[in-house]
């Protein structure tokens, strides 16, 4: 009886954790450079999706913690196949820190797809804006935004205008990796640039790299310059500055950077965090989404950049006797002796997470009655004729790449004679990994009588990184085979296996821990699993924009043939 008590006593202490906190980060897997508005009492994320198709996922929330995918910016194959072009897009090209505002009646997403015509040439910024009444779509046309440089753009609505906040390379830097936020009116009827462009600032640091993804927030009168600075690596954070003038000149925070990791252990359980987005609660509280990868192994992880949550504060400093109010014969002077009269005026500045000053697994509930809640295991059964949201591509998928019996519950892949590479579709889609230990079931149904076709399951970080595990025809029987490709490398099988009793039915099963990858499969439905081999953990690290997926993989290796496998199921848990 007394351990009945003690195990239901613990059982009440975690469910009230969970009702009193919650846990970053809040949008788990791949999902980096958030970007937040709110529409009454619903929030909205979207997030950077690089080559990935379809793109510019957006999440929404009633509660900031709960968070579901909604719909996707980029969702029909007419808006990635023009100038905004995701069908060839190299890797970690594409589609980079987006933007999302409302603003009468409609949502802006504005970005940037960081697109290569070809190797060894320089790439192009394609700056765009989409526009939707509707979260989930349908999404306008890309409309490009000629003669914008730069990454990273953010809009503005202010005084009946709209204002493009835009990044470049500034014509005469300090140092190398200098970069300049700047500022011009939009016309909302081609969405095209017009008036004067105005240089807003360098950063706030000396020799603090890579000004970047911009936001301009009003309040109480005043303008505040969101930016991260550093690099989106171990150095990232965020810095702001403010002016009365939207066009500036902006007076850096002396307390600069109010976010980053950099100054911590690189042994700190997040790292690299920065490109944060303020948003304003109804009741006039404030938060900060922005990214941050868990330092899992040597600083990596394979999810790679995910979104997180902390509370803001805003405060002024509390020595009044030091600083002057604005007076309006400022707006006369020169721009230098402006620029020193507003240094002297005592402003609110946003305070994160003001508690610990630093980035925290868990804080209290921003609504105490919504409490946390951990999303059930990925399954899909393939009922539904069309894909589950999760899905991705990598680039716009080739036609006929797949289709859905749903009456039968089964999902076709046919096979491409692309293999995984730069530049190119294969018959490839996966769902991203969202945690380090997880397990990943894939049913498949596959039979041919041509060799070298492969059929089964990948897990992928890039077109250069990952793994394959596969059937092919091998002499009268059928051969399982796992490969590796890795950085710098050439592919390499890492084990294979004959299958004296395979009957056109497979289970693969990988089992994800802090210290293996196993593979296993099953020939009878799950009554037994048999281990194949194990790898280290760390063979699929994100080094890089986006993380690891989970998927389904066929091809014919070059061959010009008709193939295809088909998959009765998905789970990962």
């Amino acid at each position: 009886m007394k351990y009945s008590f003690t195990f239901f006593f613990i059982l009440c202490l975690n469910a009230l954790a969970q009702d009193l906190n919650y846990e970053n980060p809040i949008i788990k897997g791949s999902y980096p450079d958030p970007s937040i508005c709110r529409v009454g009492d619903d929030f909205y994320i979207v997030n950077s999706s690089f080559e990935y198709y379809p793109g510019l996922p957006i999440h929404h929330s009633k509660d900031l913690v709960n968070w579901e995918l909604v719909g996707y910016g980029l969702h029909r194959e007419k808006q990635c196949t023009g100038k905004m072009n995701l069908t060839d897009v190299q890797y970690n090209g594409g589609i980079h820190a987006p933007s999302i505002r409302y603003h009468d009646g409609k949502f802006h997403i504005i970005t940037t797809n960081v697109y290569s015509p070809a190797e060894e040439e320089p790439s192009e910024m394609i700056n765009f804006i989409i526009t939707s009444e509707k979260i989930e779509g349908p999404w306008s046309d890309p409309y490009i935004i000629e003669g914008a440089p730069g990454i990273d753009p953010d809009i503005i609505f202010d005084n009946g205008k709209i204002w493009y906040v835009g990044t470049h390379v500034p014509d005469d830097p300090n140092f190398n990796g200098e970069g300049e936020i700047w500022l011009q009116e939009l016309d909302s009827t081609n969405w095209s640039l017009i008036g004067e462009r105005y240089f807003l600032w360098r950063g706030a640091l000396h020799y603090g790299t890579w000004a970047e993804g911009p936001h301009i927030y009003k309040r109480n009168g005043y303008y505040y310059l969101l930016i991260a600075e550093g690099g989106t690596s171990l150095n990232h954070a965020v810095m702001v500055a403010v002016s009365d003038n939207i066009k500036g000149p902006y007076v850096p925070n002396d307390r600069n950077p109010i976010l980053t990791s950099r100054h911590l252990s690189y042994g700190h359980w997040v790292n690299s965090i920065g490109h944060g987005d303020l948003i304003e609660l109804e009741d006039g509280r404030w938060y900060m989404v922005f990214l941050g990868i868990r330092s899992e192994i040597d600083t990596y992880s394979n999810m790679g950049r995910e979104t997180h949550l902390i509370p803001v504060t805003w405060e002024k400093e509390p020595f009044e006797w030091k600083y002057d109010n604005i007076e309006k014969d400022w707006s006369k002077l020169p721009e230098h002796e402006r620029f020193e009269k507003l240094r002297r005026v005592n402003y609110e500045w946003p305070v994160c997470s003001p508690i610990t000053g630093r980035v925290e697994r868990s804080y209290s509930l921003p609504y105490p009655d919504h409490p946390q809640y951990y999303h059930d295991p990925f399954k899909d059964d393939f009922d539904n004729e069309n894909l589950s949201l999760e899905w991705n591509f990598r680039r716009v998928p080739n036609k006929n790449t797949y289709e859905i019996n749903s009456d039968n519950g089964v999902l076709r892949l046919f096979s491409s004679k692309n293999v995984i590479k730069d530049r190119q579709s294969s018959s490839l889609l996966g769902i991203r990994q969202k945690k380090s230990q997880f397990e990943f079931l894939v049913k498949m149904i596959f039979d041919t009588d041509e060799r070298e076709v492969q059929s089964g399951i990948s897990l992928f970080q890039k077109d250069d990184n990952y793994f394959t595990y596969t059937i092919e025809r091998h002499n009268r029987g059928y051969l399982l085979k796992l490969i590796l490709k890795e950085k710098n490398s050439e592919p390499v099988i890492i084990k294979d296996k004959i299958l004296s009793s395979y009957n056109g039915s497979i289970i693969f099963k990988v089992v994800s821990d802090k210290m293996n990858y196993g593979f296993y499969y099953s020939l009878d439905e799950s009554k037994k699993f048999t281990f194949l081999t194990k790898t280290g953990p760390n063979k699929i690290l994100s080094k890089g924009y986006t993380g690891a997926y989970c998927g389904l993989y066929s091809t014919t290796n070059g061959k010009e043939i008709q193939e295809h496998a088909d998959y009765d199921w998905v789970m990962l848990k």
